[in-house]
């Protein structure tokens, strides 16, 4: 359940989201920075940190936008453009070739299977499965924002979308792992 840990300030933005916009952000940066800081103090490896990092990004910008523009349009779009971010961050360390989950498994796997082919593709794919997760949870908040559907429809829309990647992550190497151990045999 690493993979949820790196979530935290995403979901302490979700839950204070009834304090305004300004104070979500703030909470979701100093969530992340903290979170930060204890892992790099604790001496987790950079590439274990990818998501933490994006997520105080990710909110600095956002503190900054809603104390300048406190007004802004934007303010309703908060869930949409968080997990637009999420996907362009997922969607690029596929990109460059450094799914984010590399990092977050290494946590969780012996170093002997880092250097495999199989260790690989599974961290490609999971990360592509959150990418596109990610990718269609913006686009539905994008909708629920626009048609004004409110809380009755964005938590279940979130809640779905952030359990089945999840579900997903947690089965996924186990159903790989007896392949392979099958195919051994």
């Amino acid at each position: 359940m690493n993979y949820v840990r790196g979530f935290i300030p995403w979901i302490v933005f979700a839950v204070a989201s009834p304090a305004g916009w300004q104070w979500t952000a703030v909470a979701g940066l100093v969530t992340g920075i903290a979170l930060l800081i204890k892992d790099y103090k604790s001496g987790v490896a950079g590439e274990s940190l990818i998501l933490e990092a994006s997520t105080v990004c990710y909110f600095a910008a956002l503190t900054a936008l809603a104390f300048a523009l406190p007004h802004s349009e934007l303010r309703h779009y908060g869930g949409a453009m968080s997990f637009g971010w999420l996907a362009i961050t997922a969607w690029a360390t596929l990109a460059i070739g450094r799914p984010f989950t590399i990092g977050i498994a290494k946590r969780q796997t012996p170093p002997e299977v880092w250097h495999t082919a199989i260790f690989r593709r599974v961290n490609v794919v999971i990360t592509s499965v959150w990418a596109a997760s990610f990718t269609l949870t913006a686009v539905l908040m994008a909708a629920v924002s626009v048609e004004g559907l409110g809380n009755g429809v964005s938590i279940p829309v979130q809640v779905v979308t952030f359990a089945l990647p999840a579900l997903f992550t947690a089965r996924y190497p186990d159903r790989v792992r007896a392949r392979h151990m099958q195919a051994a045999r």
